[in-house]
């Protein structure tokens, strides 16, 4: 990765890379979630119901109450800087892939939510940012410096996609123009076996 992407973006962009390769997850899933919950290292977000979300993926921490039961992960530890955040966000996303019900696009929004309302907005929005970032990470893995520079720059000004979705509590009806026959893409990383 070039060094003079911000530094925010580069951490996203790298640790989530790491983080969906590790966990069989497509990294432009991985990435689009980062952006979309769009949180920082250390920050805490206070929620209407007392409880906060936390750090660069913002886990709620009704949700870290679980992992620290079972596992003895905190908020401290999803708060604090690095690719911690993104690997625990990346082994999530694998769950809701593996094992919900669905398709790949309504499993993955259950990162934010099951209820169906409030993963059809997310899963919308999802959807558009994926296919974007899908778009980046062959321009930026091409090889090509021209392509890869062109990337960056538009990192640099892009603005955040939103996707229009007018819906009710029962019925989500989407009027974003979305790609629904998109297939995730996958990095693979090689071993080097020579």
């Amino acid at each position: 990765m070039p060094i003079d992407m911000p530094p925010q973006i580069h951490e996203r962009i790298v640790c989530s890379i790491a983080a969906a390769v590790h966990y069989d997850v497509p990294a432009n899933i991985v990435i689009a979630v980062a952006e979309k919950e769009a949180g920082k290292p250390g920050q805490w977000v206070r929620n209407a119901n007392g409880t906060h979300d936390v750090g660069a993926m913002q886990f709620n921490t009704a949700y870290l109450k679980t992992l620290t039961a079972q596992y003895g992960i905190t908020a401290e530890d999803v708060a604090a800087e690095g690719c911690y955040a993104y690997d625990l966000a990346a082994w999530r996303l694998h769950g809701h892939i593996a094992n919900d019900s669905g398709d790949i696009w309504t499993r993955a929004a259950n990162y934010h939510s099951r209820t169906h309302y409030f993963n059809a907005i997310y899963r919308a929005d999802l959807m558009l940012r994926a296919n974007k970032w899908a778009d980046r990470l062959d321009l930026l893995m091409s090889g090509d410096q021209t392509k890869i520079n062109a990337a960056i720059s538009e990192l640099a000004i892009s603005k955040p996609v939103t996707a229009n979705v007018t819906t009710t509590k029962s019925k989500p009806t989407y009027t974003a123009t979305i790609n629904t026959t998109y297939v995730p893409r996958k990095i693979v990383a090689k071993a080097d076996t020579e």
